[in-house]
């Protein structure tokens, strides 16, 4: 990536990424539904013609999150395109963040094994 007066250039795609991240973190927050209590926004991949945007999420019940979620997408979309101030507001699809969940069970994995300590000198 080029640099310019010692900033990095990220690809407007993953500037606005970051920012409907920003912005669905926030509103999910505000949203009074128990429902949302363990959801948490782990990031956000837009494509480059931004009209869609892969939000990812970690939850205790993934499949329940989904639910709400995908009710609650056309309130998350009008959050967006009203904060974000971008020409076209990407559709939202959620997903599960599956790095999260294999990393869970690479600690579990670990966890069982019986790895004896280093050797000191």
């Amino acid at each position: 990536m080029a640099r310019r007066g010692g900033r990095r250039e990220y690809p407007r795609s993953a500037r606005v990424g970051h920012l409907i991240q920003e912005i669905l973190a926030e509103t999910i927050e505000r949203i009074d539904d128990d429902r949302l209590t363990l959801v948490s926004i782990t990031g956000v991949d837009v494509d480059n013609e931004l009209e869609k945007a892969v939000v990812f999420f970690d939850a205790d019940d993934p499949e329940g999150a989904m639910l709400v979620l995908d009710e609650l997408t056309p309130r998350l979309r009008s959050a967006v395109s009203r904060e974000a101030r971008i020409r076209r507001t990407p559709r939202l699809e959620f997903q599960p963040d599956s790095a999260i969940v294999l990393g869970d069970r690479v600690e579990e994995i670990l966890s069982v094994l019986e790895i004896p300590p280093p050797e000191t000198d």
